[in-house]
């Protein structure tokens, strides 16, 4: 495509000019080209079609990723995902990597719900299996995992146990406290403990607000779906996998919960506080950072990996207490057994190689996509590739998709993490009633366990892209190929 589209980057004067120009530079990939005098270091690429580059243009998000341009070590270029949407500092759905030791951290390129990821796991059985217990298991599943805003868990963590979790992981609860099996833990990102975690980093503050949250599903995006496997593109990659048409399966999405919000707030304050004393200009306040090196980069990097792995440990139990469940309502069923296929991350900075490399990777409403070569990835799926899980809006389509080796150049090994939003929560409110969205999703045979009608309404499936389509963008790109598509047959949501 030779078209040239062009947009108004709307940034503070400090920051690039007002007119920009995307300009066609691949499969799904539009750029725009560093300006003499603009502050821009590298260029912005993003990654769309036509008509996901006519929603992405509606709010800010094009002016934020031309502003993450600008920060100190960036290099190749600022990445926006074909779900992209305007955030805090950085769009939801942007990449940047900074080269170490001096490159920039910043707490805007990760964001308030630290390792927001989705863990899948998968049974047995077919959709007609479950089919005369689907309202019991999704009712069981609403009452074991208290889901919400502000709602607490029933695993209430002492001082140390805390710490043992920030700084261990996932493995400290599946040694100390048997949730879980040993032999999963290679199946989770980074093995479920993220290396640099410094628990005496994290406020008070932040863990008085994670000590009874472990285990809790949050409001917002953060689901439990039960769903069935309706279509394999990938039938090799599905194999390694263990995905079979007609599956039945679980999603998890949730994140950090109110510690990882309390941890980017106490940071992001002593960033803006530190930015003068390294000479850093930034054209918006919220993209506020400081050196990877310096004493505040090392603290919140320390902090922020603490956070990460009380993410991953948060999925853990959730993830147990679906086993639970479903060995509970269907009464140990041959098959109803549910195994772990992988646990990814979104909201994360992580150190990497890339080439000859070192880089802080800042994903931020995205995630890794390494690919078959990778040797960060479990043993089982070398030669296929990560498996990326990409949920959708609630009562569309989430997909899996396998990273690949192409995407190490094109996106330092990312990809997008969701449908995105299309719509503002609360312009959602005003477009959709609760509970008639409530009873439509039930016609369709899925049921809906979710206490608000105002919460189902904004996470209602018209305020979100077309999942399809941005899947179809990573695919097209050569960042993510499909491997199949999950259709919800039950839904848990705050």
């Amino acid at each position: 495509m030779s078209e040239t589209i062009r947009e108004s980057a709307g940034v503070a004067s400090a920051g690039p000019p007002a007119d920009v120009e995307l300009r066609s530079v691949g499969p799904c990939q539009y750029e725009i080209a560093c300006r003499a005098g603009t502050g821009m270091r590298v260029p912005a690429r993003i990654f769309a079609d036509e008509e996901l580059l006519g929603q992405i243009r509606r709010d800010r998000s094009i002016s934020q990723l031309v502003n993450v341009t600008t920060l100190p070590g960036i290099v190749d270029a600022a990445l926006g995902m074909p779900d992209m949407h305007e955030g805090y500092g950085f769009p939801v759905g942007g990449v940047a990597a900074t080269r170490l030791p001096d490159g920039a951290i910043s707490p805007g390129g990760i964001g308030f719900d630290i390792n927001c990821g989705v863990r899948l796991l998968v049974s047995d059985l077919r959709g007609e299996d479950v089919t005369p217990s689907l309202e019991a298991l999704v009712h069981e599943m609403s009452r074991s995992v208290p889901a919400g805003y502000g709602r607490h868990g029933r695993l209430a963590l002492t001082r140390d146990e805390m710490d043992r979790v920030l700084g261990d992981g996932c493995p400290y609860l599946v040694r100390e406290h048997g949730l879980g099996r040993p032999e999963e833990l290679a199946l989770i990102e980074s093995g479920g403990v993220i290396a640099g975690a410094d628990p005496s980093q994290v406020s008070e503050r932040a863990k008085r607000r994670g000590e009874d949250q472990l285990g809790t599903l949050g409001g917002g995006n953060h689901f439990i779906e039960v769903q069935v496997v309706d279509a394999i593109f990938d039938e090799r990659a599905a194999r390694a996998f263990r995905l079979f048409s007609g599956q039945v399966t679980v999603l998890v999405h949730t994140g950090s919960r109110g510690l990882g919000h309390q941890v980017c707030t106490d940071h992001v304050k002593l960033m803006d506080e530190a930015l003068h004393r390294y000479g850093i200009t930034v054209p918006d306040r919220q993209l506020a950072c400081v050196p990877f090196s310096s004493p505040e980069g090392r603290s919140y990097f320390g902090a922020m990996c603490a956070a990460m792995n009380f993410a991953f440990c948060n999925r853990q139990v959730i993830a147990q207490r679906a086993r639970d469940v479903f060995r509970r309502v269907l009464h140990d069923r041959p098959g109803a057994e549910l195994r772990l296929v992988y646990d990814v991350a979104h909201n994360t900075a992580k150190v990497e190689r890339h080439g000859d490399r070192t880089l802080c990777v800042h994903r931020k409403g995205a995630t890794r996509a390494f690919g078959p070569s990778s040797g960060e990835i479990p043993a089982a799926y070398r030669g296929v590739g990560q498996p990326v899980l990409i949920p959708g809006s609630m009562g569309t389509a989430s997909y899996v998709l396998a990273g690949t080796d192409e995407a190490d150049a094109l996106s330092f090994s990312s990809t997008c993490h969701g449908a995105g939003r299309a719509m503002s929560r609360g312009a959602a409110k005003r477009r959709v009633q609760g509970h008639v969205l409530r009873k439509e999703l039930l016609a369709r045979g899925i049921v809906v366990r979710c206490p608000s009608n105002q919460e189902l309404a904004e996470e209602a499936p018209l305020a979100y892209k077309d999942v399809d389509r941005v899947v179809d963008v990573v695919h097209r790109a050569g960042i993510a190929r499909k491997v199949a598509r999950l259709r919800p047959i039950g839904v848990v949501k705050g």
